[in-house]
C-alpha cells in the first residue's frame, strides 16, 4: 500500500474512533442540559403552585400557556415521613387526547401548610423521547461523518500530494540511476530539511557505489588485458611441445587436456574484458546495420559446426532488418544467442529464428524451464558442458541493456523461448 494511503487510511480511522466518542459525550450531555432545563421550569412551576396554595389564591389552570400538569393531594405524616419531600422521575403519562402514553418528567413534593397537615404536589411536564433523540442524533452523526470523512480525505490527498512531491522526484531520481553510467544530479534539491537529507545520503551511496564500479572495472579490465599476453605465451610453448618434440602417449593426452583448458580460460578471458568495455560504454561508434546477413552467417556456421548434432533448424526472416548498433556487438550478441540454440537443442531437436515485427525469436526444445532469476547472472551455467563459460547469455543481456533492447525469455510447450525487443 502506498504511504498516503495508508496514512489517509489510519486518519480516517482515528477521526471515526473520535467523532463515535464525541457523538457518545454529545448525547449525554445534550440530555443532561435539556434535562436540567426541565427541572428547573419545573422547580419554578412547583414554587408557584404551593406558594398560591398557601396564600389561599387560584391555583394555575391548564392552559395557561403552559405544558404542566400537577395534583395536589393530602398525605399524612407517616407517608411524608417515609418519603423525599423533594424528586425528581421519569414516568410515562397516558394523554387522553392522544390515547397514549408519552414520556414526561415529574417532580414531586411535599409541603405543609404549617397547620400539621401534608400535602403532595405532583407537577409533570412532557419529556422528549430519548430513542427519538437518539436516532435523530445517530443519523446526523453518519451523515456528519460521511460528509468530514470525504472532506478530510480530499484535504488529506491535496496535502499529502503537495508535501510528497519533492519525495516522488527523489524516488523517481533513484529510478533512473544506473551504476557506471554517472550520477545525474536533481534539477530541484528538496526544500524540506528530511528530503535533502535523504537527497544526500543517496548521493554519497551513489558516489561510493560509482567509485566502486569504476575500480572493479578497472580491475577486471586492466586484469584480462594483462593476463592476454602471458595466456599466449603458454598457448604458444604447449603447442610447440605438441609439434616438436617426442611425447609419450599419456604425455600427449594431458597436453592436449591442459591446451583445452588454457583455450577455454583464453576465451574466457576475452568475454570479461568484452564485457568490461560494454560497462564502460567503449563501443560509442554506431551506424544502420542489417541484422539479417549477420544473422545468417552465424546460423550457417554454427551449422557447420554443429552438423553431428542433426538439428532442424528452421528460419523465418525478412530480406532486411536494420539496427541502429555497433555492428561487432550486434555480431558478438546473436552469435551467443545462435550458438546457445545449437548447443541446448537435445540431438535430433528441432529449433527456429524468426521476426515478427520488432522482435527476434530464437526457440528450441527443452526438457525442463531454466532458472529465469540466474539466466542471464555471470559463470550460471544451464547444462553441465565443460566448454561453457558460462558468460554467454551475461553478453547478450549486457549488450540488450547497452542499447535498450528487451530481453526476455519464457519455456512454454516443451519449448525454451528468448525474444529480443528492437
Amino acid at each position: 500500500m502506498n504511504l498516503i494511503y495508508r496514512i489517509a487510511l489510519r486518519l480516517v480511522v482515528a477521526i471515526s474512533v473520535l467523532l463515535s466518542l464525541w457523538a457518545v459525550f454529545f448525547y449525554y450531555t445534550m440530555v443532561d442540559e435539556i434535562r436540567d432545563e426541565v427541572d428547573d421550569a419545573l422547580e419554578d412551576y412547583t414554587s408557584l403552585v404551593i406558594s398560591r396554595f398557601l396564600a389561599g389564591r387560584d391555583l394555575p389552570r391548564e392552559g395557561d400557556g403552559s405544558n404542566n400538569t400537577f395534583t395536589i393531594s393530602a398525605v399524612d405524616r407517616l407517608y411524608a415521613d417515609a418519603h423525599s419531600h423533594y424528586r425528581f422521575e421519569d414516568v410515562d403519562v397516558y394523554i387522553p387526547e392522544k390515547s397514549e402514553y408519552e414520556p414526561a418528567r415529574v417532580l414531586t413534593s411535599i409541603f405543609s401548610d404549617g397547620k400539621g397537615q401534608f400535602y403532595e404536589l405532583k407537577v409533570a411536564t412532557p419529556s422528549f423521547e430519548k430513542g427519538d433523540l437518539f436516532t435523530s442524533i445517530l443519523m446526523w452523526i453518519v451523515i456528519l461523518y460521511l460528509l468530514l470523512l470525504l472532506a478530510v480525505f480530499g484535504l488529506a490527498m491535496i496535502v499529502f500530494y503537495s508535501t510528497m512531491r519533492p519525495l516522488f522526484a527523489l524516488l523517481e531520481w533513484i529510478d533512473e540511476y544506473i551504476p557506471g553510467k554517472g550520477i545525474k544530479p536533481m534539477d530541484h534539491t528538496p526544500e524540506i530539511n528530511e528530503f535533502s537529507r535523504l537527497y544526500k545520503a543517496f548521493y554519497g551511496a551513489m558516489e561510493r557505489s560509482e567509485n566502486l564500479f569504476t575500480r572493479q572495472s578497472q580491475f577486471i579490465g586492466d586484469a584480462s588485458h594483462e593476463l592476454q599476453t602471458p595466456l599466449a605465451i603458454i598457448g604458444n610453448r604447449v603447442e610447440w611441445l605438441l609439434d616438436s618434440t617426442s611425447l609419450s602417449e599419456q604425455q600427449a593426452v594431458e597436453l592436449y587436456k591442459i591446451n583445452s583448458t588454457l583455450g577455454r580460460a583464453v576465451r574466457l578471458n576475452k568475454t570479461l574484458l568484452l564485457l568490461t568495455k560494454i560497462e564502460n560504454g567503449q563501443f560509442p561508434e554506431t551506424s544502420q546495420v542489417d541484422l539479417v546477413p549477420l544473422l545468417r552467417d552465424h546460423i550457417e556456421s554454427c551449422g557447420e559446426v554443429y552438423s553431428s548434432c542433426e538439428l532442424e533448424v528452421n528460419t523465418s526472416l525478412p530480406e532486411s532488418f536494420v539496427v541502429q548498433v555497433n555492428e561487432s556487438l550486434l555480431s558478438t550478441l546473436l552469435a551467443n544467442l545462435v550458438k546457445n540454440l545449437y548447443l541446448h537443442t537435445p540431438q535430433g531437436g528441432k529449433g527456429s529464428i524468426y521476426i515478427e515485427g520488432n522482435r527476434l525469436y530464437f526457440t528450441n526444445d527443452g526438457e525442463s524451464a531454466l532458472d529465469s532469476e540466474r539466466l542471464f547472472d555471470r559463470f550460471y551455467h544451464a547444462s553441465k558442458r565443460a566448454s561453457s563459460t558460462g558468460l554467454g547469455l551475461a553478453l547478450v543481456s549486457s549488450i540488450c541493456k547497452y542499447y535498450d533492447f528487451k530481453l526476455t525469455y519464457d519455456f512454454t510447450e516443451g519449448k525454451h523461448r528468448f525474444i529480443i525487443e528492437f
